[in-house]
């Protein structure tokens, strides 16, 4: 199975940000990856991580994956416990929405972000918005 871990940020809100992610498959890490995004909110950023992620799991062919984010707002909107109301954060949903659906078993998992591998994404991302400074 693969588990993805994405994380976004910005330094503002808004402010420059960039998201990180960490794909493994059965606890080995078989890709990381970060990009800066300009001057956007947390939450775009958050997202934009979560599509990332879920874009690469398709790439590497997932049949079951797990996305796991720090974000409890991203994971609530995208397990239906939250509606999301702001019109751009809508798009970036949809667009989860309709990816994640190419997965056959998808969850959403939100943890601290002291847990599992978001240390290592909170990193990436953090080394990506250095690099722009």
């Amino acid at each position: 199975m693969f588990r993805v871990f994405s994380d976004g940020g910005s330094r503002g809100n808004p402010g420059p940000s960039a998201y990180a992610i960490v794909v493994t498959k059965d606890g080995k890490i078989v890709h990381e990856h970060s990009e800066f995004l300009g001057i956007h909110t947390n939450n775009y950023a958050e997202y934009r991580g979560l599509i990332a992620g879920i874009t690469e799991a398709i790439k590497l062919g997932a049949k079951e994956a797990e996305f796991i984010m720090d974000s409890q707002l991203v994971i609530r909107q995208m397990t239906g416990q939250y509606q999301v109301k702001n019109a751009d954060m809508k798009e970036l949903y949809n667009d989860a929405k309709s990816l994640a659906a190419l997965i056959p078993k998808v969850t959403f998992t939100n943890v601290r972000r002291s847990e599992l591998l978001i240390p290592r994404a909170d990193a990436l991302l953090n080394e990506e918005m250095d690099r722009h400074r």
